[in-house]
């Protein structure tokens, strides 16, 4: 049974991702044994869990640079899915994995989600990366 873990959605985040199909149903991160997978309206990102090497609660963010749609960082490639601006996790994958474009010829080294239970998705990625 995997673990479920909603975004948290600010106001003017929700109202800036509203034109891009993402909001409380149809964003979430699923977490199981072997899986990390990430909904975001139409944006999906999934990696083996055993892929995950790094993990850290990151934030505040910029609304211009996070909000809406699922963000590209252009410095380092990482993927933002973003619903808040608050704080975050961050995870670097050891081998990037497609999330943002549908080729899935670019691939993202890191991901950062906004979940309500910040704490608790980072305790559980770093309890996996504990028993490896």
């Amino acid at each position: 049974m995997p673990n479920v873990y909603d975004f948290r959605f600010a106001l003017p985040y929700r109202l800036a991702a509203l034109p891009f199909g993402v909001h409380p149903g149809s964003a979430r991160v699923l977490i199981d044994d072997e899986t990390f997978a990430v909904d975001f309206g139409r944006w999906r990102l999934r990696s083996p869990l055993a892929n995950v090497v790094g993990v850290e609660v990151t934030g505040p963010y910029s609304f211009v640079r996070t909000a809406g749609p699922a963000h590209l960082s252009f410095t380092d490639r990482g993927v933002t899915f973003a619903t808040n601006g608050d704080r975050g996790v961050c995870l670097r994958f050891r081998e990037p994995v497609p999330a943002i474009e549908p080729t899935g010829r670019l691939r993202h080294a890191g991901a950062t989600v906004t979940v309500a239970d910040v704490d608790g998705l980072a305790e559980q990625l770093r309890d996996s990366l504990a028993t490896r």
